[in-house]
């Protein structure tokens, strides 16, 4: 016992006891690599990550109201800026200071005006005669007048405007023949405002030009010139009436002379002066003119290529004169001739399956002709055998298939009164192409509709 003392004592220890010592608490150990820690149990993990996640929502909710009153605070003080800015307003303007809002500024907007006598006709023409546009312009102008075509005597129905060229002091006044109706009623408007009814004197679709006549002594007449002695490039104006707009001007060169073209409606040639100078609907039967003041064609929008933007022609006046000197001697162009037939060409697959779908079969192939649609009782053609539906295929044994080359074939060789032979064509259901021959004398024109 005393041993066991003495040992206790040296040793400074605890007796021995055979029982097992309580173990000291555990410290976790960390792993740097490792998110959690070493040698904590899976449910101090859980307590762990809940009290985690309890933070983070009251943090959240933190922010949350945090932000909610910045932005009710923003838009608080937004309000009250923006009373106090209308209360300013309105006191400012009870009280007379609106000038305080919008500033009185002084603009200073700095106009002069043309030298005296700068707009003279004097200063746009030289010492050989010769305008500038300017001069050419105000010469032709007062010899450039609208024409208004009505459907009735009382001119509520207005059927189309266009343009004419004084011809003479005493109102004869030339133009298109597409411009005025054969049956309607039609006026003349001056450029210095005056309103003229006028008559037709004389028409002539096939050209397309026309002369009408006013009641007055005090036009002012274009002056005519040589469309032979028109030069390529040299400068032209054309005046016309475009979309009802009077008196407009538009300029160009002579891109082209001596050229034949075909009207878009009835397909007549006639020659043209071609030029870039604008020339629309509203132009036909204005005036073409050079830089000495002088008409040297009739603009037509017939003869105007739709196709190509710059590319317009005027009827040159050489030609266009022996017309104007006919229709006002006769009232019509003596030599014209109708056959008395409306028809359709077979030049393209649209008026192919038009004819087709008149007769209600189909042609046969390489089958071709002009298709007669209607045929006029009062003339030779209607005593024939010829029938509407049935086609001409050929006159005095040359083929044909459009109306340029019926025209043609005829006018080539033939006048009115004369007899022309032709070789027509009746087609069946079933294709069946039954040809025979007649002969029909040509009809005088001298209703200028032809």
């Amino acid at each position: 016992m005393d041993e066991e003392k003495n040992f206790s004592a040296e040793n400074n220890n605890p007796p021995y006891n055979s029982e097992t010592p309580p173990q000291p608490v555990q410290t976790p150990v960390y792993n740097p690599f490792m998110y959690e820690p070493i040698g904590i149990s899976d449910f101090d993990k859980a307590a762990v990550e809940a009290m985690k996640a309890a933070e983070e929502r009251k943090e959240k909710i933190k922010r949350m109201r945090r932000e909610r009153g910045i932005f009710f605070l923003v838009i608080f003080i937004f309000v009250i800026a923006a009373l106090l800015a209308v209360y300013g307003i309105v006191s400012d303007i009870r009280k007379g200071n609106i000038e305080n809002i919008i500033p009185n500024e002084h603009i200073v907007l700095y106009q002069n005006s043309k030298p005296e006598g700068a707009n003279d006709l004097s200063n746009f023409i030289d010492e050989n005669g010769k305008y500038t546009t300017e001069g050419a312009a105000a010469a032709v102008k007062p010899s450039i007048v609208e024409i208004y075509t009505y459907g009735d005597s009382v001119k509520n129905e207005l059927h189309g405007t266009g343009s004419g060229v004084v011809l003479s002091k005493d109102g004869y006044i030339v133009t298109n023949a597409h411009v005025l109706q054969a049956d309607g009623y039609h006026t003349v408007h001056t450029v210095d405002g005056k309103v003229l009814n006028a008559s037709i004197v004389g028409r002539d679709s096939k050209t397309d030009i026309a002369v009408i006549k006013v009641n007055s002594s005090e036009l002012t007449p274009a002056v005519l010139g040589d469309s032979d002695e028109v030069i390529v490039g040299e400068q032209v104006i054309a005046i016309g009436n475009p979309a009802g707009l009077s008196s407009s001007v538009t300029d160009g060169i002579v891109s082209a002379v001596s050229r034949k073209i075909r009207s878009d409606s009835t397909g007549f040639e006639m020659e043209c002066i071609q030029t870039n100078a604008a020339i629309s609907p509203g132009n036909s039967g204005g005036a073409l003119v050079n830089m000495y003041g002088q008409v040297i064609g009739i603009t037509s929008s017939k003869y105007v290529s739709s196709s190509y933007e710059g590319l317009g022609f005027a009827i040159t006046i050489n030609a266009v004169k022996p017309i104007i000197e006919e229709l006002i001697d006769k009232g019509y162009m003596s030599g014209r001739f109708r056959i008395g037939i409306t028809l359709t060409g077979m030049d393209s697959e649209e008026q192919i399956s038009a004819i087709e779908s008149a007769l209600g079969f189909e042609l046969p192939k390489d089958f071709s002709g002009v298709y007669i649609v209607d045929i006029s009782d009062d003339c030779d053609i209607a005593k024939t055998e010829l029938k509407k539906g049935d086609f001409i295929t050929k006159i005095d044994g040359k083929p044909i298939k459009n109306y340029n080359e019926l025209y043609d074939a005829i006018s080539g060789k033939y006048k009115a009164g004369d007899t022309v032979p032709a070789t027509c064509a009746h087609v069946t259901k079933d294709k069946q192409v039954k040809y025979y021959d007649i002969e029909f004398k040509l009809m005088e024109d001298t209703s200028g509709n032809f």
